[in-house]
């Protein structure tokens, strides 16, 4: 691949959003917002889990009850579905639940945002 592949390449791109400016903003708002979903998983899952009074850890305690590091891994491990140890996807799988949704709430809001725009 050459200088002129990579200049043809991004020239098409360019074609293609221009072209496409709703799926292209809804593409950028679902990476910006899976994004900083990402990198907040943690607090929002504190804060998401803070709502439900009744919720428990993998060892019965009520969530709310704790704090700190223990509070975000229990909170992440119940959006999850539960510890690994219980069958659950654990807080990794809390971490995918919270990107996810923050991806796909930001896909929605950058194309109803263009085409109100538009």
């Amino acid at each position: 691949m050459n200088w002129w592949d990579v200049e043809i390449f991004f020239d098409e791109c360019i074609d293609t959003i221009k072209e496409n400016p709703i799926k292209s903003a809804a593409a950028a708002g679902m990476i910006a917002a899976g994004t900083a979903a990402f990198i907040f998983a943690p607090p929002l899952g504190v804060a998401i889990v803070a709502q439900v009074g009744t919720a428990t850890a993998s060892t019965g305690t009520l969530i709310s009850t704790l704090s700190g590091a223990a509070a975000t891994n229990a909170s992440l491990a119940y959006l999850g579905c539960g510890a690994l140890a219980a069958g659950g996807s654990g807080i990794a799988g809390g971490t995918a639940a919270i990107t996810v949704g923050g991806a796909v709430l930001g896909s929605s809001v950058a194309g109803a945002a263009v085409t109100i725009a538009s």
